[in-house]
């Protein structure tokens, strides 16, 4: 169903039949999976079809696309190479760029994870980090984020050498920005507690403005993207002051 969902996402509306002949299923199953999706509030039923919520709109983090992978596994080999060697608190938001960051330091045993996001911390658990820091607070289901004035605190008592951040939006004008006004100032009470802030946004996610903000684009040390991303709007990044890496991807 997520292949569904983001062929709908990507297209804004499609036939039941389109749809069937895209993914290779049948028209009961491709009909079934549409009315579920419906019924769920991540789609919107049509007469002989399917279309895309209205923009904005935040999906679940388990049914959120994987589009733009080779992208970011791309952004986070880069995104580690740019870490110091030897011991280094790194903290991460939730999100599917930074979990591949995660992924990437698998290598890394010298690292202190702090985190607010569960998915993230599990993932590190799985991955052999021993020294793994989760920030409580309020869970958000979407996201799997702890969010609030308990994992703000938690954040305003360490210190932390390079926060890397997951966005859905970074522009000059907006900044950097999220779905979630909450999660919104949890992290950035997590980028205020670091040296180095890194910002690892596929190129979609760069000249894109989402609700709520976490910063204002002067506080990022270094953006990670991929070549995909809006030459203007990296050049416009570039001006005010931001180290911008681009890596080379397929064009999407």
């Amino acid at each position: 169903m997520v292949s569904l969902l983001n062929l709908v996402a990507e297209r804004g509306e499609v036939q039941l039949r389109e749809l069937a002949k895209e993914l290779g299923a049948s028209a009961a199953t491709i009909r079934r999976d549409v009315g579920t999706l419906a019924a769920q509030g991540l789609l919107i039923r049509t007469h002989g079809g399917a279309r895309a919520l209205p923009t904005g709109r935040e999906l679940p983090i388990n049914l959120r696309d994987g589009r733009n992978q080779s992208a970011k596994r791309a952004i986070a080999r880069a995104a580690v190479s740019a870490l110091p060697a030897g011991r280094h608190a790194v903290a991460l938001t939730g999100g599917t760029t930074t979990i591949e960051v995660l992924r990437a330091l698998d290598h890394r045993r010298d690292l202190t994870i702090v985190t607010n996001s569960v998915g993230l911390a599990i993932e590190a658990a799985h991955h052999g980090q021993n020294r793994v820091l989760i920030a409580g607070g309020i869970l958000r289901a979407t996201s799997l984020e702890l969010v609030g004035s308990l994992t703000e605190s938690t954040f305003r008592q360490i210190n932390v050498g390079t926060a890397i951040v997951g966005c859905d939006g970074i522009s000059v004008t907006g900044g950097l920005t999220t779905h979630d006004d909450v999660e919104a100032a949890t992290n950035h009470t997590m980028l205020e507690r670091a040296q180095r802030v890194m910002v690892v946004a596929d190129g979609s996610k760069v000249g894109k403005v989402t609700l709520a903000k976490m910063a204002d684009v002067t506080l990022v040390d270094i953006l990670i993207t991929d070549s995909n991303a809006d030459p203007n709007e990296i050049a416009k990044i570039r001006q005010v002051g931001v180290e911008v890496r681009v890596v080379e991807v397929d064009r999407a």
